[in-house]
């Protein structure tokens, strides 16, 4: 499995921006793609997960309204569109992918085996 997230850039306190993860190699539908970011000298955070057999998505409360996660199918892509940036938001993003079965997907690092290298997100006040 390769992951291949792109998008990220500089950009000013309320722009918008909107991340793309390309995923490849998958052997199952039954994979959920995941959006997670990690700040200098913080712990790396979730942020949205979509699963791949159904589209459900699930979000981490602090991001919902701000944060929308979506796919292409026909691109084998998902996007993590991000609205409203502030400053604190400024990390670098990775997607990743998880198997799961029937259960929604989560926002558990250590479920994710397969990450992608990240995209820099650095929103200025």
């Amino acid at each position: 499995v390769q992951l291949q997230a792109s998008g990220g850039g500089l950009v000013q306190t309320g722009d918008s921006l909107r991340l793309s993860c390309v995923g490849s190699g998958f052997t199952s539908d039954y994979y959920a793609i995941g959006w997670f970011r990690q700040a200098p000298g913080k712990e790396r955070e979730g942020l949205a997960c979509l699963k791949n057999n159904d589209g459900s998505t699930y979000y981490e409360d602090s991001m919902k309204g701000r944060f929308t996660i979506s796919r292409d199918i026909a691109k084998n892509s998902v996007y993590l569109q991000m609205n409203s940036l502030k400053p604190e938001d400024t990390a670098v993003y990775y997607c990743a992918a998880e198997r799961v079965g029937y259960y929604p997907c989560n926002l558990d690092l250590s479920d994710y085996a397969y990450w992608g290298r990240g995209t820099q997100v650095t929103v200025s006040s």
